[in-house]
């Protein structure tokens, strides 16, 4: 669902509770985000901030402070929770063993069946949040999930052609998921902040990282790589949450708004923005002169071989629910 559909739903929900102008104490939402100014996500939250000031004749709104201004990837959650911002973006691999359920999405080469897409990923995620990953927000609402397209990895100087070149490299993750990974790949798994990954690289720090193309055009990163890896293998969960007490301190029109503009709706329509920056980005490394290598089906069939024991063991060690959620996930 794109743009315009959603203002439509924002148009028709303020007409149900009497127009554009609800009479309601004017309100600033507080976004934090750890992300780049022009990443995918802080375009979306502009966005979504211009339907709610449109919508309200200016009485809601929105206010981004964007690459860790109000606390780095780790403390987003607990920022919301606490209060030091509205709302915030989480990545859920920033805080490992935190969201276990969560991050199931994330495991090697698990996507629904409809597609690896983000759009229909981040809509499907969405879709079963309140059921399986609730309790693992409390304290907030989940606005809307988001999933990567799957990560790819990304070398400064080693041909992943044979992929057991990869064995001995350092390659910056995020997220336990991605540590098994890469370790399954005979690599060492080297713990990088996203926006600090493009730097560690040029030093020599790390021989390649694991971002989908979209970010690798946000961190700037073509001029240290050499060599990209395709297709993903894993992919990377966030989430847009807002605090309780945030939610309760808007009116009830202005809930109503929040809530008819988010959702799996939203999940979809920003997982569309972020597929179509995953096409721009692997463009923007092709210009940059990056090579890019593309397993064969042979390859990747091995792989899934491979990562066959993290996907059972991450099921297992989440227990409950788990291999539900995942059934669901892949449907």
């Amino acid at each position: 669902m794109r743009l315009t559909t959603l203002t439509a739903i924002a148009a028709l929900t303020m007409g149900a509770v009497g127009g554009l102008s609800t009479g309601a104490m004017a309100e600033t939402l507080r976004i934090s985000t750890f992300l780049p100014p022009m990443h995918t996500f802080n375009r979306a939250l502009t966005a979504w901030g211009d339907e709610l000031s449109t919508a309200t004749n200016g009485e809601l709104t929105v206010e981004i402070f964007p690459a860790g201004q109000l606390g780095p990837p780790p403390r987003q959650f607990d920022l919301v929770r606490s209060g030091g911002a509205d709302i915030a973006v989480i990545l859920h691999g920033a805080t490992p063993g935190r969201f276990p359920m969560t991050e199931l999405a994330g495991l090697p080469l698990t996507h629904p069946s409809a597609g690896l897409e983000s759009a229909i990923s981040s809509r499907r995620l969405t879709e079963l949040a309140p059921e399986y990953l609730a309790g693992e927000h409390e304290g907030t609402r989940i606005l809307w999930m988001a999933v990567t397209p799957p990560l790819k990895i990304h070398l400064t100087d080693t041909d992943p052609s044979d992929l057991a070149n990869l064995q001995g490299l350092r390659i910056r993750y995020a997220g336990a998921i991605w540590q098994q990974i890469i370790e399954a790949l005979g690599a060492s798994p080297v713990p990088v902040p996203p926006a600090e990954s493009t730097d560690a690289m040029s030093r020599g720090v790390v021989d390649g990282a694991s971002f989908p193309f979209e970010a690798t055009q946000a961190f700037d990163m073509a001029p240290v790589a050499h060599y990209s890896l395709e297709p993903g293998l894993a992919s990377a969960t966030f989430a847009v949450v807002m605090g309780d007490d945030a939610y309760a301190r808007l009116s009830p029109e202005h809930q109503a708004l929040v809530d008819s503009t988010t959702g799996p709706d939203r999940a979809e329509w920003y997982g569309g923005m972020w597929d179509d920056g995953e096409a721009h980005g692997r463009q923007y490394m092709v210009d940059g002169g990056v090579t890019i290598v593309t397993m064969d089906a042979a390859q990747t069939a091995s792989l899934a071989g491979v990562f066959s024991g993290i996907v059972t063991g991450a099921i297992e060690g989440v227990g409950g629910n788990a291999a539900e959620f995942v059934a669901a996930y892949s449907e």
